[in-house]
């Protein structure tokens, strides 16, 4: 798909990160950004300086996530381009035993719930009420009517001690990614994943500089935390290549997560 002014496109987590990137990209190439977003201050900094509007969502409420595709398309049309990046990191194992006191605990079920609803569930009903929008308009270059970009994580494949829910969260995205492909098949739209390793987003950002350069020398080659705009370079790639569906990536620089 040819990203152009002719283009309408909604990127979750927009405001920061790995979603501002793509969003940016996005508008570099002239497309009609939408961004769905929590920090709706932020959001509608970015907003302001890319041309797109900002529409304040909770990819977790559908309520939430119907306004903000009524706001989106009302100011630029249907969209043919949806990146998701909205997510949250929890940490915590599935039991744990004190120290002092030998008292055993397990993670609560409600914080594993809200990193499923959030990563997943909201991952998944932005992917399916999109879809359903695409699914009015004409094809384009071989009938294509939209294409998608999702974020998983290497934690989906490598998940770390104390990561369970958010690696389970991140597996479920990599794992529906071929089947919604095929349930796309026949409408014209494509859908991959991304399983980005350690980048400098906003999370990283609030870490001690030692922890954040031990990270980065964790990393094979190249020996640094990835750049936002690395990620968007292969959100562009994913949606502009026409061959390219159906897929899960790892953007890493190779490395491949220790237990902790």
């Amino acid at each position: 798909m040819k990203i152009d002014s002719s283009i309408a496109a909604v990127v979750t987590g927009g405001a920061s990160g790995l979603g501002e990137a793509s969003a940016r990209a996005l508008a570099a190439k002239g497309a009609k950004v939408a961004l769905f977003d929590l920090n709706e201050e932020r959001g509608q900094r970015v907003a302001e300086e890319i041309g797109g509007i900002m529409c304040k969502v909770d990819v977790s409420d559908e309520a939430s996530v119907d306004a903000g595709f009524a706001k989106a398309r009302e100011a630029h049309g249907q969209e043919r381009v949806l990146v998701c990046c909205a997510g949250i990191g929890t940490i915590g194992k599935t039991v744990r035993r004190d120290r002092d006191s030998g008292e055993i605990s397990h993670l609560p079920v409600e914080l594993f719930l809200k990193t499923i609803k959030v990563n997943l569930v909201g991952t998944f009903q932005c992917v399916a009420k999109s879809a359903a929008g695409m699914m009015t308009l004409d094809g384009l270059e071989d009938g294509e009517r939209g294409a998608m970009v999702c974020t998983a994580s290497v934690a989906a494949v490598d998940g770390q001690i104390g990561q369970v829910a958010y690696a389970a969260s991140k597996a479920a995205v990599a794992g529906m990614t071929l089947p919604i492909a095929r349930d796309f098949m026949s409408e014209g739209i494509r859908i991959n994943s991304i399983l980005p390793g350690i980048f400098a987003t906003p999370l990283l950002a609030g870490l001690p500089e030692k922890a954040q350069e031990s990270l980065a020398a964790a990393v094979p080659f190249p020996k640094r935390l990835g750049r936002p705009e690395e990620y968007a370079s292969l959100v562009m790639t994913m949606l502009e290549t026409g061959y390219f569906n159906g897929e899960t990536v790892r953007l890493d620089g190779a490395i491949r997560m220790p237990p902790k």
